[in-house]
């Protein structure tokens, strides 16, 4: 068992008493349902150190709630990454957003842009993970009676409170052993919440925007803007 491993079984355990009231109705966490590709991910690329984290914000339905690899896009995981492996059911599983695992034939678009700007400039994983890697603050899925998707940053504060302690712990650890120069945030809430839990290690903490489709500054050029931030930041992508 790799440190990461570990680092991701203590934060599903520490989650796996939280409740959440309406208007969340389901909660998905595939480090516990997906553990298997999310292990094999993090004991395959996971070594450290690493000159810079990437840390997005939580689960897309269509991907690491799917594949248990953030951001994870199922071709992108399975045909690049080369990352399979068994993926069970959710408790609770909502029918709209059903978890089939690597048979899910939806796309997630934010993966497919951030993995896809990866494979672009890097060409194999091995030349991308020797320098970087990507994980997620919080690993788990929130969905309305309806489907919906929730975001972290729209809980009842009471109940973001011991959720985002579990998460930043999970970060502190995770930055103290792959030791990067710089923790880059994918998106404004990422950035906020890196902020917030590293403030005393002395570590540079940036921002990239949010390959989301929901982000109309992300459908205009997300991939220039990205590498824009990125060179901004003095990160050599």
């Amino acid at each position: 068992m790799t440190d990461l491993v570990a680092i991701a079984d203590t934060l599903a355990a520490d989650l796996a008493g939280l409740s959440f009231s309406p208007p969340v109705a389901h909660v998905y966490n595939p480090l516990i349902y997906a553990r298997e590709p999310h292990a094999a991910y993090l004991s395959r690329f996971g070594s450290p150190p690493k000159e810079a984290l990437f840390v997005g914000m939580n689960p897309g339905p269509w991907g690491m709630a799917q594949t248990g690899v953030p951001f994870g896009e199922i071709a992108v995981v399975t045909e690049w990454l080369g990352i399979t492996g068994t993926v069970t059911r959710p408790a609770g599983e909502h029918p709209k957003k059903r978890v089939d695992g690597f048979a899910c034939r939806r796309s997630e678009v934010s993966g497919r842009r951030l993995w896809g700007l990866i494979r672009e400039r890097f060409g194999t994983p091995e030349r991308f993970f020797t320098r970087f890697f990507v994980a997620n603050y919080c690993p788990l899925l929130f969905l309305t009676a309806d489907g919906g998707n929730i975001t972290p940053d729209k809980l009842r504060r009471g109940e973001q409170e011991p959720l985002f302690a579990a998460c930043d712990l999970a970060l502190r650890r995770t930055v103290e052993l792959l030791r990067p120069q710089v923790v880059i945030g994918v998106g404004g809430f990422a950035e906020a919440r890196c902020r917030e839990a590293l403030a005393d290690l002395g570590i540079e903490v940036g921002r990239i925007i949010h390959p989301s489709p929901a982000s109309p500054a992300a459908n205009r050029d997300w991939a220039g803007t990205a590498l824009q931030q990125l060179h901004g930041l003095g990160v050599d992508f």
